[in-house]
């Protein structure tokens, strides 16, 4: 600390003299920086104080904490819980039973009293068989065609006569034969066709009735499906 203070006073001894006559030389900021600059490092030097290297600092450095991990919230477990099926049990077997389409030819045409029965069909050439020559009206097949005759018999369940008046029901028929396109029933004058057949039935009687259409000659017939008009809605009839 002596030779600091000796250097010291040399360096205002130095400045003391400049200013008893001597004149100081100009100095540039740069070069008062460095007189500055070396003053204090000759200072420091002869400082046996002064360690001669940077503080170490790891003494004060603080440990950076790391977040307390949160565990999970568990959530209880939830008791299983009694299904109740509440779901409305519509029993629908009325409302498609009021619903279903007629399925028979009285059911579709409100005729009371009076069933009617399929017999089976035939396949002729002409209709009626030419066995009577007091025929009134008979009728042929087209060339390459037959008549398909589908044969019903009408019964009178009351205990007296009826009338059957079939124009008045406003009866219509379509023949579907092997789920092809159906076909109108052929228009007739026959005293037994079942669209214009007008007559008594006695009391406990029957009648039969025809329903003929054309099919050609090399069908062969596999299901047959009548199929009502002449109401709000058409209504098929499966008859084999």
């Amino acid at each position: 600390m002596r030779k600091a203070g000796t250097v010291l006073c040399g360096i205002m001894a130095a400045a003391l003299l400049a200013g008893c006559g001597a004149t100081m030389p100009d100095l540039t900021q740069e070069e008062t920086d460095l007189i500055s600059e070396y003053a204090v490092g000759v200072l420091l030097k002869y400082d046996k104080n002064h360690s001669g290297r940077l503080v170490d600092t790891a003494a004060y450095d603080v440990p950076e904490e790391e977040p307390e991990e949160t565990p999970a919230e568990t959530l209880p477990e939830e008791e299983p819980e009694d299904t109740v099926d509440d779901t409305e049990v519509i029993d629908v077997s009325q409302d498609e039973e009021a619903d279903a389409p007629p399925s028979t030819i009285e059911e579709y045409y409100g005729i009371s009293d009076i069933t009617f029965q399929y017999n089976g069909y035939e396949l002729l050439q002409s209709y009626p068989p030419a066995t009577d020559d007091a025929l009134f009206f008979a009728m042929d097949a087209t060339d390459g065609m037959q008549l398909l005759v589908l044969r019903f018999t009408a019964t009178n369940m009351a205990s007296t006569d009826q009338t059957l008046n079939m124009l008045a029901y406003g009866a219509r028929f379509r023949v579907s034969v092997n789920g092809e396109a159906a076909q109108n029933a052929l228009s007739t004058m026959l005293l037994d066709d079942i669209q214009t057949y007008n007559d008594v039935i006695a009391a406990g009687a029957a009648t039969e009735l025809v329903c003929i259409v054309e099919v050609p000659q090399s069908v062969s017939i596999d299901t047959i499906d009548l199929i009502m008009r002449g109401g709000d809605e058409n209504s098929v009839m499966s008859l084999q």
